[in-house]
């Protein structure tokens, strides 16, 4: 079964992107400012990265079952439960964390749209990476004959 792709527009990809940019360096900023020692720094920002590469890494494992391209099932289960370690880790982190709830909130709120804002990049990535390789296998009868 082969879907039909459209590309995603203009509006929809800088969104995005701004959406990454802005929950990242929200996040960053956040780590930056923060009255914490280093090595809580370096916890919160490894849960970042450890969040942003499970999200993609499941979105493209996700799509790759869906264009029929083979995706081990160790592969999948392991992406389900990074992303699923990503978020319980950060939860577990700001649970026993002595913040204030409006940063607790804060940190949350950034990583989540980091996630969800990965995700979409990298569907926008491929979709325009699908639909510029679509072209060279079309075959062009409509063309005029000379």
């Amino acid at each position: 079964m082969k879907q039909q792709l459209q590309r995603p527009t203009g509006a929809f990809v800088g969104a995005s992107w701004a959406a990454l940019f802005i929950g990242t360096l929200t996040y960053l900023i956040g780590l930056w400012n923060a009255q914490m020692q280093l090595n809580e720094k370096g916890y919160y920002f490894t849960i970042l990265l450890y969040g942003l590469f499970s999200a993609v890494s499941l979105q493209k494992s996700v799509r790759d079952r869906l264009e029929e391209i083979p995706v081990s099932g160790i592969y999948f289960g392991l992406c389900w439960v990074s992303i699923g370690m990503s978020i319980l880790l950060l939860t577990v982190g700001l649970w026993n964390a002595t913040l204030a709830l409006s940063e607790k909130g804060f940190y949350a709120m950034s990583f989540v749209l980091s996630l969800f804002a990965a995700v979409t990049v990298q569907k926008n990535v491929r979709d325009i990476s699908l639909l510029q390789e679509e072209p060279h296998t079309q075959n062009h009868t409509d063309a005029p004959h000379s």
